[in-house]
């Protein structure tokens, strides 16, 4: 519903008894303003005997007479929220939704007048739509940040930010924590960015998507260095496995061994040299064949 659409007007229809809304002939949303304020009121006595009859015989011409004398109630509602920067005309829409479900509720033998009734349940069609559509990332998710989210704008003086004194009121009228009122100041404070860039002006913008791709954690690279470094440990196993024992012993402790100070390969020539009773040049003509058997070893597996 816009400024410059037809209006749509609440009425009920349906077997079922639903309530729905029907384009109306109002014009602009002044129009249906000065339409919807030349609806008379209920009195008390018509207002218990429409609800009856739509309670207890589902009289669907009754609902609508409810409807109708509450669309002022509405508009006036609505207002109270224009300070989000949404169109007055969807929250009056949305407050439309929350009075057809009050009447849908509405017991007359409570003693309760509908407008009392309504009240909560048109604020909460306006402030689920507010939620939703305010930002593209929720800010209010719980009963506090709700709480906190509808109540800190009118608490707030000026645009500047809350001093901590400030804050500690806030945090105590509302009671919540001053932490809670703090974040919540900051994300209605904050605005949002695109996160691809807009060429409206035929130049690049430097968005975020530029910057916040991280190309090592692309699933398919990640997905081929495991299956890389998979198959390099199973290579290089068999290629241990093709060794005789004394060679693998040599290559082990040069090249795959840690120490517990978590130093690979430690070992020199002259450990070996006497651990197996031969010079060190002997072990190290031992470790190059070792090395190039394995070489081919891994070359034939890949």
């Amino acid at each position: 519903m816009s400024a410059t659409s037809n209006a749509l007007v609440p009425v009920f229809s349906g077997r079922s008894g639903a309530l729905v809304l029907h384009p109306g002939s109002l014009g602009n949303l002044d129009a249906y303003i000065a339409a919807v304020n030349r609806i008379p009121l209920l009195t008390a006595e018509e207002e218990t005997r429409l609800a009856r009859e739509y309670r207890e015989r589902n009289s669907l011409e009754a609902a609508q007479r409810l409807v109708l004398s509450h669309l002022r109630l509405v508009v006036a509602v609505a207002r109270n929220y224009l300070g989000y920067g949404l169109p007055h005309a969807d929250l009056i829409q949305e407050g439309n939704i929350g009075l057809m479900k009050a009447v849908k509720r509405f017991d007359p033998e409570r003693g309760v007048r509908l407008v009392s009734f309504a009240l909560h349940w048109i604020k909460a069609e306006i402030h689920e739509y507010i939620l939703r559509n305010w930002r593209l990332v929720k800010v209010a998710t719980t009963k506090a940040q709700r709480k906190l989210f509808f109540n800190l704008r009118s608490m707030k003086q000026g645009h500047a930010a809350l001093t901590p004194s400030q804050v500690e009121d806030v945090a105590q009228e509302l009671n919540v924590r001053p932490e809670d009122v703090v974040e919540m100041e900051t994300r209605m404070a904050g605005g949002e960015v695109a996160l691809e860039a807009r060429n409206d002006d035929g130049e690049e913008e430097f968005a975020p998507i530029a910057y916040l791709t991280d190309p090592r954690n692309e699933p398919t690279e990640v997905l081929e260095r495991r299956e890389y470094d998979k198959l390099q440990t199973d290579g290089i196993a068999r290629a241990l496995d093709a060794l005789d024992p004394r060679s693998r012993r040599i290559i082990e402790a040069r090249w795959l061994n840690e120490d517990p100070d978590g130093n690979v390969g430690t070992a020199t020539l002259h450990d070996l040299a006497q651990e197996f009773g031969v010079s060190a040049e002997r072990i190290r003509q031992i470790e190059a064949k070792a090395l190039q058997k394995m070489r081919g070893a891994l070359t034939v597996e890949a």
